[in-house]
């Protein structure tokens, strides 16, 4: 999609602090952290929401929870807990209309989260 700024990212026309990528996924790290870890992790293909996804893209949702378990591994963050957030539609807090997970972690959360 061209003006989004997720698939902007993905494609490198935009700078960004790349924690993971491959042929299917990139993460990379937020610019507005809301925990010491806070990475973002998301599909190439664009798909604006959950909403959106079809099972045509159940392995590259799998995948996603994956890269975050294999990154909460790497940053160090696995063994005391991490949480991870996928928020659909302005309501929910979704700002960037390409689907992503939120990787945070690196501090004590509280339930419920808001």
């Amino acid at each position: 999609m061209v003006d989004c700024v997720f698939c902007k990212i993905a494609s490198k026309e935009i700078q960004s602090k790349i924690a993971y990528e491959d042929e299917e996924v990139v993460a990379f790290h937020d610019i507005n952290p809301q925990a010491p870890i806070h990475v973002l992790i998301i599909p190439r293909k664009h798909i604006p929401s959950l909403n959106e996804a079809t099972d045509e893209d159940q392995n590259l949702l799998g995948k996603l929870m994956l890269v975050a378990q294999k990154l909460a591994k790497e940053l160090n963050i696995a063994e005391d807990g991490y949480r991870l957030v996928l928020n659909t539609n302005r309501g929910a807090g979704q700002s960037i209309f390409h689907i992503h997970l939120h990787l945070l972690g690196g501090r004590l959360f509280r339930w419920p989260p808001g």
